[in-house]
């Protein structure tokens, strides 16, 4: 059996990953981070260290970019919307000091 090496495997999942979440707008990143203990946010600052741990350079805007698929501050006034005093409460349990 053939297959492509790892790194193209986990290149086509992460950019799945990117499309999904760029599709599910609905899905907010508090409730991401409430359930799965990350979000949009959290990718994007994943990808400036493993860029700036090999020596490259991005900007925190850009790297934000590359994950919402537009301007960050575009895809907030777009998609955002006030979380509620319930989503608060359990981030605030589960990320205690974040």
């Amino acid at each position: 059996m053939t297959r492509p090496d790892d790194i193209e495997i986990e290149a086509a999942i992460y950019r799945r990953l990117r499309d999904h979440l760029r599709a599910r707008t609905d899905v907010q990143n508090i409730d991401l981070m409430n359930l799965a203990g990350f979000c949009r946010n959290c990718l994007s600052t994943w990808m400036k260290e493993a860029i700036e741990e090999r020596g490259g350079e991005i900007t925190k805007e850009a790297a934000r970019e590359s994950v919402y698929g537009m301007p960050y501050d575009t895809w907030r006034e777009k998609h955002q919307t006030e979380a509620s005093a319930e989503q608060k409460a359990a981030f605030a349990k589960s990320h205690p000091g974040h």
